[in-house]
Order: C-alpha cells, then sequence, then structure tokens
C-alpha cells in the first residue's frame, strides 16, 4: 500500500510521516531524496553543473542551494530548467526506494512524504492521498511563530502554494491538525489501522 502524504507549510505534514515511520511504515522523503540525486560524483551534480556553473557549488563539490535557489527565484526560464533535470532523478529514485521497501516487506505501508505530491502532478505514485491541513489563519500562526517572521512574510510563503482548500480536492483522506496532539495522534492510528488492515499486515 502506497500512500502520498502531503500538506502545506507549517500544517505538520512532517511530525505525522514521523508517527508513522514510528508505527512500523517504510518512508520515502522527497525532501531527501532530492537531496541525494545531487550529492557530489551524482548524475544530478553533474548536469546541475553543466547548466548553471561552478558558482552554485561549494568547495567540497556539494551544491550551494542557497545560491542556487536565488538563481532560480526570479527566473522562470533556469527553474523549468532545474525542474527539467532534477525531477526525472527524484522520481525515478523514489520509485526504486518503493520498490526497495516493498521488496523488503511486502506488507509493510509504504508512506511517500512528498510536499508538492500535488502541485507537481505527482499522485500517480500512490495508492491514495492523505492531506494534513489547518485552516490558513492557524496555519499563518504557526509558521510565523516557527519561523519568527512577521505576518506578511508568513503571508507570502503561504500564497507561493496552492490552497489548502485546493489541495482537499485532491485528497483521499483528510487529517486536521487544528486540534490538540492527541486529536491527530487518534486520526493517525485510525487510519494506521486501516492501512495495515489493507495491506494484510500484523503491524498494529
Amino acid at each position: 500500500m502506497k500512500v502520498g502524504l502531503t500538506g502545506g507549510i507549517a500544517t505538520g505534514k512532517s511530525t505525522v510521516s514521523e508517527w508513522f515511520r514510528q508505527k512500523g511504515a517504510a518512508i520515502v522523503d522527497a525532501d531527501q531524496v532530492a537531496r541525494r540525486v545531487v550529492e557530489p560524483g551524482s548524475e544530478g551534480n553533474r548536469r546541475v553543473r553543466e547548466r548553471f556553473g561552478d558558482g552554485v557549488f561549494r568547495a567540497t563539490g556539494e551544491l550551494d542551494r542557497k545560491a542556487l535557489r536565488n538563481w532560480v527565484f526570479g527566473d522562470a526560464a533556469a527553474r523549468k530548467d532545474l525542474n527539467d533535470i532534477l525531477h526525472p532523478l527524484i522520481i525515478r529514485r523514489m520509485q526504486a526506494e518503493v520498490r526497495e521497501a516493498e521488496k523488503e516487506a511486502p506488507d509493510r505501508p509504504v508512506i511517500l512524504d512528498v510536499p508538492l505530491l500535488i502541485e507537481e502532478r505527482l499522485t500517480y505514485l500512490a495508492d491514495i492521498v492523505v492531506l494534513v491541513y489547518i485552516p490558513e489563519e492557524l496555519q499563518l500562526k504557526r509558521l510565523m511563530d516557527r519561523e519568527g517572521i512577521s505576518g506578511e512574510e508568513a503571508k507570502r510563503m503561504i500564497k507561493a502554494q496552492m490552497p489548502i482548500t485546493e489541495k482537499k480536492k485532491f485528497a483521499d483522506v483528510l487529517i486536521d491538525n487544528s486540534g490538540t496532539r492527541a486529536d491527530t495522534e487518534r486520526q493517525v492510528d485510525a487510519l494506521w489501522e486501516t492501512l495495515v488492515s489493507k495491506s494484510g499486515s500484523n503491524r498494529l
């Protein structure tokens, strides 16, 4: 059973992902995969260097993410080039990790932790899509508190993403993280029971 887990900034997706890990799920984390595909010596590292030059790399050969981010932030063509380079590599690596996890334990649910699962049209990678959500007003407050930023800056970051209300349309399961920690855990527990039941697992 492959579960696409997504959310918005400061909605609590990473916390929910960690709870699934603790319960025994295999986690395929898109952010971690994105880092691995540009490690020194990798195809991604080489192709990014060919397109963007040595200026976006440290002396160690590691990608300087901040420098690259600053480059593509205001350059749509450069951002498209970067996505064209990295997205196929990330997807291929994620699919390989899923196959590896399924081979290791066929009855274990696999959580695909992907922040842009919906925006990047990657829902086809999963059997079901789970969205962790909170109301935008609470999202704004939590983001301000977490990052120590102004309301305007937080609004800008939230507006840069697809609205949670839009993401809901693509989700098979919603986890409401606007209540207490216990409230959210109960929802995760209920979903986990369903997942392991459907996969034939005894991991409850």
